[in-house]
């Protein structure tokens, strides 16, 4: 099992790697979206200022009309006034030349206004223009740019398929199946050690008899919380303790040692002094 655990460990770097590339060469066409739906937008109103003001020249040409009609209107007012014999028909064509006058004046006041917002249309058609221009311009330097980053990204994601494909030989294909799951919906993290009785990945407690299980290493352990692969890791704090161990047990065998010694000399002096009693 600690060599399926390792090419799992190796492949998860390079699985996340991979599917991290696989989201940039989809996210990288949705700038251009964006600019190319900008230009849309942009054009569309194009359009619609155009046909305003090409309805607004057809009014100021109507306006035209009328203000040319009200003036020969007037002037033919005007020229009957010589021929007028009494004062009431003086009074009465004196009306109609007035009121075809403020008519007329009034019609070249609204063609005056007219023109003058049929000329800022114009203008701000003309920049239109402009911006769409450079809008599209945009738009093909974005398409190259993208094509080339396309194209990179691409490389870089045959190359990690290719060490994909050295590492899973003899992986079980049910388990390679979850474990790419895991690894997309996990943030690229697919297999981590229990830590002191909890997944280092969710870091929720595991019971006892699971954490035996994965300990003995008897086949694939998925978390029960967050689905992700377990696998057993030699914590330092244990090592620690095996060494104080063993350095205890070699503490306690030097300490017999020289009690040992120690005995041995006490028994030696013992029989000196026994020797010289009997002197």
């Amino acid at each position: 099992m600690d060599e399926v655990y390792t090419k799992l460990r190796s492949l998860q770097e390079i699985l996340a790697e991979k599917f991290e590339i696989e989201r940039e060469i989809e996210d990288i066409p949705k700038i251009l979206a964006t600019r190319t739906e900008l230009l849309n937008r942009m054009k569309k109103s194009y359009l619609e200022k155009t046909r305003e003001y090409e309805t607004k020249g057809r009014y100021i040409e109507e306006l035209r009309n009328k203000a040319i009609e009200a003036e020969r209107v007037r002037e033919g007012f005007e020229q009957q006034m010589d021929m007028i014999q009494t004062q009431r028909e003086y009074e009465a064509l004196d009306k109609e030349i007035k009121d075809s006058g403020e008519k007329e004046q009034d019609l070249r006041r609204d063609l005056q206004r007219e023109e003058q917002l049929h000329q800022e249309m114009k203008v701000n058609l003309e920049k239109d223009e402009t911006m769409i221009s450079k809008q599209e311009e945009e738009v093909q330097k974005e398409q190259s740019r993208i094509k080339e980053a396309i194209s990179e990204r691409s490389k870089d994601l045959k190359a990690l398929e290719k060490k994909e494909k050295s590492i899973t030989p003899g992986l079980d294909e049910e388990i390679l199946f979850k474990f790419e799951r895991i690894i997309k919906s996990k943030e690229g993290t697919g297999i981590v050690p229990i830590e002191h009785g909890v997944c280092s990945g969710c870091h929720m407690i595991l019971s006892v008899q699971f954490v035996n299980d994965v300990r003995r290493g008897d086949g694939i352990m998925f978390c029960p919380y967050c689905s992700r692969i377990l696998f057993n890791e030699i914590e330092e704090t244990e090592e620690h303790g095996e060494e104080e161990e063993e350095s205890g047990d070699e503490e306690e065998g030097e300490g017999e040692a020289d009690s040992d010694s120690e005995g041995e000399g006490d028994s030696d002096d013992g029989g000196d002094d026994e020797e010289e009693d009997g002197d």
